[in-house]
């Protein structure tokens, strides 16, 4: 999708310069918000950036991940203003302590995994809006958008589950966690503090920058202590943001 070219009138409710902030000045158009900012690289991420942190998370978290070792990606078409319909991209990372290494594979715009076998005929996996699933050496398991629903698959399996008993604290919600760490000044008062929240927004949009990089048919290497791509030092330059003037922090 291209910028739009017509310049109509901005709306007497609109400040327009407040709206566009740090990024970079381009007249106004309905076409950019108020919810279809997300699918323009100067204001989104795409649906990678709007949802990833409502699925990744759920691998993310338990299998104590931080920052992938190398990222590659394929998709449909795209264009320097927006990003593309669809994409599929591949996360490889590094042993973690006694944990093995991990692959880790994100699939949007209607693509997804390949049905796997142990899912019964005629059951949807994920959920209506999308889902996880988990691929281990002893079975799989699935969970529908926000970690609903969480199956072993095939059900049989799942009924012959022993739960174990609740030991994670349960969040009190994302607004009560975001007043308590705000009056207490303790990351150890929401569960998604900027030492994991961080390291996670940072490993989705790296996918971003290996779909603009893909036609370069290489899996970019990343650094995340020095926070750089090692093998492809053009791709750096997607890894800031240039400010506006006067809205630079």
């Amino acid at each position: 999708m291209e910028a739009p070219t017509e310049v109509p009138s901005v709306p007497p409710t609109l400040d327009w310069d407040v709206w566009l902030g740090p990024a970079k000045w381009r007249p106004y158009h309905p076409a950019y918000l108020p919810f279809k900012w997300r699918g323009w690289w100067d204001f989104g991420t795409g649906a990678l950036g709007d949802m990833g942190a409502h699925l990744i998370d759920h691998a993310y978290w338990p299998l104590k991940l931080k920052y992938p070792t190398t990222v590659q990606a394929s998709s449909s078409p795209y264009t320097k203003d927006s990003p593309p319909i669809a994409e599929i991209i591949t996360y490889e990372f590094a042993a973690r302590g006694n944990m093995p290494p991990v692959t880790l594979k994100w699939y949007d715009g209607g693509l997804t995994p390949p049905r796997p076998a142990e899912l019964e005929p005629g059951r949807r996996m994920g959920d209506g809006g999308g889902g996880v699933l988990f691929v281990g050496s002893k079975g799989k398991l699935m969970c529908g958008t926000y970690g609903r629903n969480p199956r072993i698959i095939p059900e049989t399996k799942m009924k012959e589950y022993k739960r174990p008993p609740k030991t994670i604290p349960r969040s009190p919600g994302i607004h009560e966690e975001w007043i308590a760490a705000c009056k207490k000044g303790d990351p150890s008062a929401t569960t998604t503090h900027f030492g994991y929240s961080g390291p996670l927004t940072e490993t989705m949009l790296l996918g971003n920058v290996a779909v603009r990089m893909h036609d370069k048919n290489i899996a970019l290497e990343y650094d995340g202590e020095s926070g750089k791509i090692t093998n492809l030092p053009e791709a750096n330059d997607l890894l800031n943001f240039k400010y506006r003037e006067g809205w630079s922090l």
